[in-house]
């Protein structure tokens, strides 16, 4: 682990001095023998804040533009450290050929063991980067938002983003508003019926007491990931009184991401709400 650290640091090092981004293998000299690349976007002067930026693609694949490169851009330049992280997913051979039925594949923890990692790696090297180790949060997009927020929602406390921002997030594995597709690809195709794993996996119903802060974000016409889905987390939040803001626009659909041109004028308000929210957050 400490070779792998000293790699991460000469990686971010190099991404401060030549202002430019580079991969790092979040799980190089583990005993996790996987390739998981993230990729930094470091702030020059930055206000001490990091997102682990996780875009989505139904658990199977990833929008790594949209939801990726653009968003670590647009929060780079508000001053905002971003790492793209490109969790672990099914993949298209999965999606196609359904062979989970006999072989494990990628399925649940993977990429919450991926965020785990991440979210480690970024604070265990916040005095080489300028950012404050009590200010990494995890930005997540559809299925990447069910990921950033089952974060919050499943792992240990000392372990969870500072703070979430879900952006027309997958929430339910139980509700009848569940989106299939990503169900589907967390579970895998051998466990996608077993009960105790959707309503583990149903973040409804694990929003923890001490919840760090949540930013949420959808649209009524979503044609993708039914509505309901932030609905129900938004009462989740609310029952636990945890600290949130909800917006739920009226169009914008599903997938804009930080796009300049995908969604409606409305739908991409949510970008200057959000920089506002994260500046009240952290006064």
């Amino acid at each position: 682990m400490y070779k792998a650290m000293r790699v991460v640091v000469s990686v971010i090092l190099i991404v401060v001095t030549g202002g430019i981004s580079a991969q790092i293998n979040i799980w190089e000299e583990t005993d996790c023998r996987k390739k998981v690349e993230m990729t930094p976007y470091l702030a020059d002067n930055g206000c001490g804040i990091a997102v682990i930026v996780c875009p989505g693609g139904s658990y199977f694949w990833h929008d790594m533009k949209n939801e990726g490169r653009h968003v670590a851009e647009w929060l780079q330049a508000n001053g905002i450290s971003a790492f793209v992280l490109k969790y672990r997913t099914a993949g298209t051979p999965a999606f196609v050929l359904r062979y989970r039925h006999i072989f494990r594949g990628i399925r649940y923890p993977d990429a919450l063991n991926d965020l785990r990692q991440a979210l480690k790696i970024v604070r265990s090297q916040a005095g080489n980067t300028g950012i404050d180790s009590d200010k990494v949060g995890a930005m997540g997009f559809s299925a990447g938002g069910h990921l950033a927020m089952s974060g919050a929602a499943l792992l240990p406390k000392a372990e969870r983003p500072s703070f979430v921002a879900s952006l027309y997030p997958v929430v339910t594995m139980t509700d009848s508003c569940v989106h299939k597709r990503s169900r589907r690809a967390l579970l895998g195709e051998n466990r996608k019926n077993n009960k105790g794993l959707r309503h583990l996996l149903s973040l409804e119903h694990h929003v923890p007491a001490d919840c760090p802060p949540v930013f949420l974000v959808n649209c009524t016409d979503d044609p993708t990931v039914n509505c309901h889905n932030s609905e129900l987390l938004d009462s989740a939040l609310s029952l636990k009184s945890i600290p949130h803001k909800y917006i739920q626009y009226k169009s914008g659909g599903h997938g804009f991401g930080a796009s300049d041109t995908k969604g409606t004028a409305e739908s991409r308000q949510w970008k200057s709400e959000f920089i506002r929210w994260i500046k009240t957050l952290y006064k």
